[in-house]
């Protein structure tokens, strides 16, 4: 039997080992753990690149500080897989974001360790505020670190935290790990000051050694030297583009080098007991460890398997396309006969398929960086003569963060803005913070706004060709699941136009976009009981199409909802007030959605079994109402 590939690995339960380890054996569990990460990650998938990055400071952070009282805060998470295998979940590392497994970000069910849901960027600093705020109201003595991605510097969120950083705040340590990512390459006017800032050494050093060679003037160096806090500011003004973080109450140290171990122990050694708020910035590269993570950060970002080997990507299992796909392949379509349509994402360009349209028309798509408020606010401004076709295109649960900028600065100044909420449904392996789960039920109380869902990729392409002439804030929701792509003539929609897809007079199925298939099915299984059931697409939301919906229900015995979104607020709860406000007590209503809980990770099929969105499990529920 061969030896072990990760022997010291294999050994830690708890990461207060780390500190009987040698500097050399914390470097071979380094190069252990990537080996850990890529073996696993091959078969699942996962964030690969990011993780990499993170070996070393992550190390180093568990060596020097005692988790989990002192209080590791990552933002995003995602680059947590280390912070996982240090503190005891090796063994069920395998499981990662796999049903019922680990979950792929900071998740406190699993471990103490954990101590926040995690999943949005740019909250981190202002959860460790909060926190280092109630230590000090209890008079306890722990150490609050921060671990931020350099991306969450582009977060209004983050600088709003670092705008209120107290002065005296002791052991409060920011660790800034600057990759010079996030998941696409870092856009905006910050990361460049920073990029200038950061990237000089000489300016972050110069005015300690002018403050020595003063020193040794002789009558007047003592005295100069004691004025060595002014002259610093004053140097540093001169030499660099911004004395960023000072100027927030931070502390700098750095740069230093995120994959030199021992340089970072003797750092955080040396800050363990800091009296004022210090930020530690730190270099790594993205994917360290595998070449194609390195010459390819975003792909492996969030990296499907890939062949241990060569490091390359798996074929993909099907050549179907996704309703992402097809999104971003017929909005660069459209573009190319409409110079006047615009596309905005606030940093997915990738994984909303935006990517080839911002190569070929970077001044018509643009990346304004992790700042969802802003891109819909900008989106709104950009749309309001009514002369450009805007279409911005965020996540379901990313656009929760735009609330205000949707209410406000669209629907309020009744701005076209075209919603494409991608992600929209079960969030599958990424789990609690990223469930899509919940956009019609907030969108739906809004005036003026439009909200629609395409059962397939032919009707989501006429849903935005459609769009703009609608002449009114629009939300097109979708999952980023496989998807037909009809090749036959496109059609103009009309707002609030549903459409049946079979016809039945007993029970009329009402299914939401891609659960057409369990609606068609589950009429199957009724069928074989002797029960006739129609089934319509109302392709629209909000206006619900009220001339089809009183036909068919004035006639039936039961309405059924089928939907891949929170009940709370959903397709379902819009029907049942319908039925209500039309008096139609004859009819007995099931509705079939996602509870009113915290949804966890797992596969996409596991998670509608366990929820009951089944044609069995719909039929079968059916089958006994209606017989009784």
């Amino acid at each position: 039997m061969p030896p072990p590939m990760t022997p010291i690995l294999d050994t830690l339960t708890h990461p207060q080992q780390l500190k009987e380890f040698s500097h050399g054996e914390l470097k071979r569990l380094a190069e252990e753990i990537r080996v850990r990460v890529m073996d696993v990650l091959s078969v699942t998938g996962g964030h690969l690149s990011s993780n990499l990055g993170i070996v070393e400071l992550t190390i180093a952070l568990h060596r020097v500080f005692n988790s989990p009282e002192d209080k590791f805060i990552f933002d995003v998470g995602h680059q947590s897989y280390i912070h996982k295998l240090l503190t005891g979940r090796n063994p069920l590392f395998p499981t990662i974001r796999q049903t019922d497994g680990l979950s792929g970000f900071v998740h406190p069910p699993e471990s103490p360790h954990d101590h926040f849901f995690t999943g949005h960027a740019g909250n981190a600093l202002s959860l460790a505020l909060g926190m280092a705020k109630n230590r000090d109201l209890r008079g306890q003595e722990e150490t609050i670190l921060p671990i931020l991605g350099d991306a969450a510097l582009t977060c209004g969120l983050t600088l709003e935290a670092m705008n209120n950083i107290p002065r005296k705040t002791k052991k409060f340590l920011v660790v800034l790990n600057d990759n010079a990512m996030s998941i696409s390459k870092n856009v905006g006017a910050i990361t460049g000051i920073l990029s200038r800032f950061f990237n000089s050494p000489t300016a972050n050093n110069i005015y300690e050694e002018l403050t020595e060679i003063v020193s040794k003037i002789p009558g007047y160096g003592e005295t100069l030297a004691k004025q060595g806090n002014k002259m610093k500011e004053s140097m540093k003004n001169l030499i660099s583009t911004a004395p960023f973080f000072e100027q927030f109450g931070l502390s700098y140290v750095g740069p230093i080098d995120g994959h030199d171990i021992k340089k970072l122990v003797d750092t955080f050694e040396a800050l363990k007991e800091v009296e004022h708020p210090t930020l530690v910035h730190v270099l790594t590269v993205k994917g360290q460890g595998m070449q194609n993570a390195i010459n390819n950060p975003t792909p492996y970002h969030g990296a499907k398997p890939f062949n241990r080997v060569t490091g390359e990507f798996l074929p993909p299992k099907s050549s179907t396309p996704s309703f992402p796909k097809v999104f971003g392949s017929h909005l660069l379509k459209m573009a190319d006969e409409d110079p006047n349509i615009v596309a905005i994402t606030p940093a997915m360009p990738v994984g909303s398929c935006l990517d080839p349209f911002m190569k070929k028309y970077p001044e018509r798509c643009i990346d304004v960086g992790i700042a969802e408020g802003h891109s819909l606010t900008y989106a709104g401004g950009i749309a309001r003569e009514g002369k450009l076709k805007v279409v911005t295109s965020v996540y379901s649960s990313f656009l929760q963060r735009a609330f205000d900028s949707v209410y406000h600065d669209i629907c309020v100044q009744n701005s076209p803005v075209v919603i494409a909420i991608d992600r929209a449904g079960l969030a599958t392996g990424d789990g609690v913070t990223a469930q899509g789960l919940y956009d019609i039920s907030y969108l739906g109380s809004m005036p003026n706004m439009v909200i629609a869902q395409p059962r397939n990729g032919h009707v989501l392409k006429e849903l935005f060709e459609s769009a703009f002439d609608w002449r009114s804030p629009a939300a097109i929701r979708y999952p980023n699941l496989p998807t037909d792509e009809d090749v036959k003539p496109l059609y103009k929609r009309q707002v609030g136009k549903g459409e049946v897809l079979a016809e039945g007079k007993d029970v009329v199925i009402l299914s939401l976009g891609h659960l057409d298939q369990v609606a068609l099915k589950t009429r199957e299984l009724l069928a074989e009981e002797g029960i006739s059931a129609a089934v319509i697409d109302p392709v629209f939301i909000k206006p619900l199409d009220k001339e089809l919906l009183l036909r068919y229900f004035q006639e039936a015995e039961m309405v059924v909802t089928i939907e891949e979104h929170a009940l709370q607020g959903g397709l379902g709860s819009m029907i049942n007030t319908f039925i209500l406000q039309n008096e139609l007590s004859h009819l007995r209503v099931k509705n079939f959605g996602i509870p009113d809980q915290l949804i966890e990770h797992g596969k996409h099929s596991d998670l509608l079994e366990r929820y009951g969105i089944t044609p069995e499990n719909i039929a079968k529920a059916l089958n006994v109402q209606v017989a009784s």
